[in-house]
């Protein structure tokens, strides 16, 4: 049986039994059984599958069902983006206006449906933001923590995540933008703005304010591009 058609198979199992993360999997010689698959091959499909965040593999204490989180995307999406852009192309452009497109699209959805609790959690995120730029500390965290709440409202866990990952695999390789960061008090109010065009209820006000916060960073990858660097080193991924 290809390696391939076992771990297919084993999804399958964990999804027809409804196996939730952390749920045990049948033992190694129930697998082989079940599989009809020698005791190598089912070992391979469990490591494969381990590598890809759907099995855990607990040494002496059996194979559960993993976290099924979006990690192995994560890397691969970092690691793809920033080998690109140390080739001379322009892929930290791609993936920030994949980014800012969804977020276009989701935040027009958000304008005056979010509940007041989360209003005031934003609120409170921008005030946070606003205290750190007057320190000179910097915002990336808290303007994560803003993103997050933001598209929380939307109540959808898998949207989310792939947010949070889109954001990581970005942040991962900012490092080699190229020009001025911007004034972060210029960012404070670029997040003020989107918060009281949500609040307000105003979609289209919203989705030009997302414009406008992502508008330094595309200016910046546009100088990056233009400088098209070739045999830099790996450095920003090692971070």
């Amino acid at each position: 049986m290809a390696a391939r058609d076992l771990q297919e198979r084993i999804k399958k199992l964990i999804i027809d039994r409804r196996l939730p993360s952390g749920a045990p999997l049948p033992t190694e010689p129930e697998l082989m059984e079940h599989l009809g698959a020698s005791r190598n091959s089912v070992r391979e499909a469990l490591k494969a599958l381990q590598a890809m965040g759907i099995v855990e593999i607990r040494h002496g204490f059996g194979t559960y069902v993993g976290p099924m989180s979006l990690a192995p995307m994560i890397e691969g999406l970092a690691f793809r983006t920033v080998a690109g852009h140390h080739r001379g192309e322009d892929s930290l452009l791609q993936l920030l206006e994949l980014r800012e497109a969804m977020e276009t699209g989701l935040v027009s959805r958000l304008a005056g449906r979010l509940s007041e609790a989360d209003l005031v959690e934003l609120d409170a995120l921008v005030g946070r933001m606003e205290r750190e730029a007057a320190r000179g500390a910097g915002l990336a965290e808290t303007d994560r923590a803003f993103h997050a709440t933001l598209y929380r409202g939307l109540d959808n866990v898998l949207l989310s995540e792939v947010l949070e990952a889109f954001w990581d695999a970005f942040h991962r390789v900012r490092t080699d933008l190229g020009g001025e960061r911007q004034d972060p008090r210029i960012t404070c109010r670029q997040h003020r703005e989107i918060l009281d065009a949500v609040r307000s209820g105003d979609a289209l006000r919203a989705e030009e304010a997302i414009r406008e916060h992502f508008g330094n960073i595309r200016a910046r990858l546009s100088i990056a591009a233009a400088q098209a660097p070739t045999g830099a080193t790996m450095g920003a991924y090692d971070r």
